[in-house]
């Protein structure tokens, strides 16, 4: 990946990848309403400034729960991203049990678009994302 960063904050450092022209959000740490709301709102800018309509989301390093933000992402921040552009969205899981399962929280909120899937590794993720 040929990444450019674009944002860089405690929890979360977002790029543009030029090769496959997509963002990749790689958050870390522990995650809150804050931190999440933060984040996403970033994505929704950046999106459409680069036109991209692919999102590599990498949880790996989250090592928290952050359920608090996931009827939030999941009813307001994925259809808002679907209606500037977004089709695909990448989601590699954190290890951590309760990351994963704020994770899925929020896919239970999220209607069909953008289509994300979901990944224990950022290898398949990006085999798959290229794909779409």
């Amino acid at each position: 990946m040929l990444l450019q960063t674009l944002l860089e904050t405690p929890y979360v450092t977002i790029s543009y990848d030029h090769q496959n022209e997509w963002l990749f959000a790689d958050w870390r740490g522990n995650q809150d309403m804050k931190s999440v709301q933060h984040g996403a709102m970033e994505l929704l800018r950046l999106l459409p400034l680069h036109r991209c309509r692919k999102v590599l989301n990498d949880n790996t390093l989250v090592t928290s729960m952050w359920s608090e933000a996931a009827e939030w992402a999941g009813t307001e921040c994925f259809p808002a991203m679907a209606a500037i552009g977004l089709e695909y969205f990448a989601w590699v899981y954190s290890p951590n049990l309760y990351s994963r399962l704020s994770t899925d929280l929020t896919l239970q909120f999220t209607a069909a678009s953008p289509v994300v899937a979901t990944f224990d590794d950022i290898e398949t993720a990006k085999a798959w994302l290229s794909q779409m």
